[in-house]
C-alpha cells in the first residue's frame, strides 16, 4: 500500500456543466450568494484535443468556463458546451457519475426559509441526524433552477466525528 498521491495537499476546486451559464451563474451570485472569480473561453478544437483531454466528443465546444467561489471553501467551474445531442437532464443521485455540491449555513431553518421564498425547490424537510459519525448535522437536498441537486448542511456544535476528533473533517465554518 503506498502513501497516496504524492504531493497532495487538498481539494482545490470541483466543476459542473449546466444548459445555460448565464442563468448558473445568476442563481449563484443573487440567491446563494457566491461571486465570479474569472472566466475563459471559448475553447475549440480541430483535432481530438477534446476527447483525449477531457473525455467528451471532440467537436465538443466549451463556450464559456466560469470560476466562482462562495465565501470559505472550495472554488467551482462551471462549463456551458456546445454539443448537438448532449444530454440536458441532471443525472439523478443514484445514477453513476451524479453529484451535488453542498453549501454549510449557520441556522437551516432560516436558510431553507430564505431558499423558499426565492422560489427554489427545497426537497423535504431538513434531516437531523441523532446518532452514528455524523449525529448533530442537520442537511437538506434542494435543486438549482436547471435541475441540478445542492445541498445545505448545518452542525453549530459539530458533529460526532468531528467532536471526538477536531481534525477528522474540514468545514469552511470553522476557517
Amino acid at each position: 500500500m503506498t502513501g497516496g498521491l504524492p504531493g497532495l495537499a487538498g481539494s482545490d476546486h470541483v466543476g459542473f456543466t449546466v444548459p445555460d451559464i448565464n442563468e448558473a451563474t445568476r442563481f449563484f451570485v443573487d440567491v446563494i450568494g457566491c461571486e465570479v472569480v474569472f472566466e475563459i473561453g471559448p475553447f475549440v478544437a480541430d483535432d481530438d484535443w477534446m476527447a483525449v483531454h477531457l473525455g467528451v466528443h471532440p467537436r465538443a465546444i466549451i463556450k464559456t468556463l466560469r470560476m466562482l467561489k462562495c465565501k470559505n471553501g472550495p472554488a467551482f467551474e462551471l462549463f456551458e458546451y456546445d454539443l448537438k445531442g448532449a444530454a440536458q437532464t441532471p443525472p439523478a443521485n443514484s445514477d453513476v457519475g451524479a453529484a451535488h455540491l453542498g453549501f454549510v449555513v449557520q441556522d437551516i431553518d432560516v436558510a431553507v426559509a430564505y431558499l423558499k421564498e426565492h422560489g427554489v425547490d427545497v426537497q423535504g424537510a431538513p434531516t437531523h441526524m441523532t446518532e452514528g459519525p455524523s449525529a448533530g448535522l442537520r442537511w437538506v437536498y434542494f435543486r438549482a433552477p436547471w435541475g441540478m441537486q445542492l445541498e445545505l448542511v448545518s452542525y453549530p456544535d459539530g458533529m460526532a466525528v468531528t467532536r471526538a476528533n477536531p481534525s477528522a473533517l474540514w468545514s469552511p465554518a470553522e476557517s
